[in-house]
């Protein structure tokens, strides 16, 4: 039977691979155009993201001389909020007597300071002048650290009860407010568990023969270097101490560590002190006696990785230096390569030679190293005759006739 072909029938042409693949290319084209104009419009200054932008914010902002670009760069979502207080916190600011820059700093340093409500900024004033001397203090105190002062209202409780407690210590107020500034996680969580570690520290110190007339110095000294030791669990302190005992080390030299290692010693732990204290013993190849010493002239060694100490290790002994004079001074293996490179090249200028010489002269800070050096630089320039003394005549002496 012959088939025949309807009249209004599609016709059905073979498939041409060249005009699908100009149609899938024309396709592609048109989406990528579509997609870099998207992404034109929300990088542009009047694009629909800052639409979003909270205009009065903004604005507000501007009046006080606040780097926008720098919050939109970091924290841009601050500006999309509702409701905000940025006139309030530059009042509060202004009040304790903080200047229009110092203002725009805070603001651009810790944007979220515009969604504290105005109650709330006022009971963090508040808490805060409890231990703060005056209000200028205060603000010294919040243009380093915005985001301790304007933190979330719920804190407020936890902060209240640290502060009370740690006053019950005794410990000096300034100390306290540092503590608040540099470390606010500790004043945010419950005082029980701060309480749980103070106490650890006290029992640490009494139980290694610190004297009790002591504590409260020693106690307040530690926080002041560490204030992050707060943070650690007491378990961590009463390991590394054990580890340390079961090394050899006596009870007062325990103590010795502790109070050098300026309670970092919670940023310890027995693995890591295993191994850095087995590589710099074999390097040095020293007893266990002469070890210990070098441990505690730098207790350093107690926390450099094994690669640092490498790297530092060799660095000293291509410049000439002895095992035996780092043996004597191994402070200096608390310098960086980078740095001990440049302090002896500074001084084989002057001619001080750190293979015979001592190296003392490397250590300290770079304060420390310029008076040192600067001292070295006079005895070079000094003259060689005395600029006070009378000049000596070149004629000869007179004879009487």
């Amino acid at each position: 039977m012959q088939c025949t072909q309807l009249p209004n029938a599609p016709i059905h042409r073979p498939v041409n691979c060249a005009n699908m693949l100009r149609l899938v290319t024309a396709s592609l084209s048109l989406f990528c155009q579509r997609a870099q104009l998207t992404t034109l419009l929300l990088t542009r200054p009047n694009s629909s993201v800052v639409h979003e932008e909270n205009l009065v914010t903004v604005d507000a902002l501007y009046d006080l001389s606040v780097d926008i670009s720098k919050i939109r760069k970091v924290k841009g979502w601050v500006l999309r909020q509702s409701p905000v207080y940025v006139s309030e916190a530059a009042a509060l600011l202004r009040d304790m007597g903080a200047s229009g820059p110092v203002i725009a700093r805070v603001l651009e340093l810790h944007p979220e300071a515009i969604l504290c409500k105005p109650e709330q900024m006022e009971a963090q004033k508040k808490l805060w002048m409890s231990v703060c001397a005056s209000q200028k203090d205060l603000v010294g105190i919040i243009e380093k650290f915005p985001a301790s002062f304007f933190s979330s209202s719920s804190d407020h409780d936890n902060q209240k009860a640290n502060i009370m407690y740690f006053q019950t210590l005794h410990l000096n107020n300034r100390v306290i407010s540092k503590l608040m500034a540099s470390a606010p996680q500790s004043f945010s969580r419950p005082m029980k568990q701060n309480e749980e570690m103070i106490q650890t520290l006290q029992k640490t110190y009494l139980d290694l023969g610190g004297k009790e007339d002591n504590l409260k110095i020693w106690l307040q000294k530690l926080l002041t270097q560490n204030p992050y030791v707060l943070l650690k669990p007491p378990e961590v302190l009463r390991e590394n101490l054990t580890f340390l005992r079961d090394r050899g080390f006596t009870s007062s030299e325990l103590l010795r560590l502790l109070s050098k290692l300026r309670g970092f010693v919670t940023e310890l732990n027995p693995e890591s002190m295993r191994l850095t204290l087995s590589y710099s013993q074999e390097t040095l190849e020293c007893t266990e006696a002469e070890f210990k010493e070098v441990v505690l002239q730098c207790p350093a060694l107690l926390y450099y990785s094994v690669p640092i100490l490498v790297d530092r290790f060799n660095g000293l002994l291509t410049a000439g230096v002895s095992m035996e004079q780092i043996m004597g001074t191994p402070t200096v293996l608390e310098l960086t390569t980078q740095i001990v490179q440049y302090r002896i090249q500074k001084l084989r200028s002057f001619g001080y030679d750190v293979r015979t010489g001592s190296l003392d002269v490397l250590n300290g800070t770079k304060k420390d190293f310029e008076m040192s050096y600067g001292k070295l630089r006079l005895r070079r320039e000094r003259p060689l005759f005395n600029p006070v003394a009378p000049l000596q005549s070149s004629s000869p002496p007179r004879t009487k006739d």
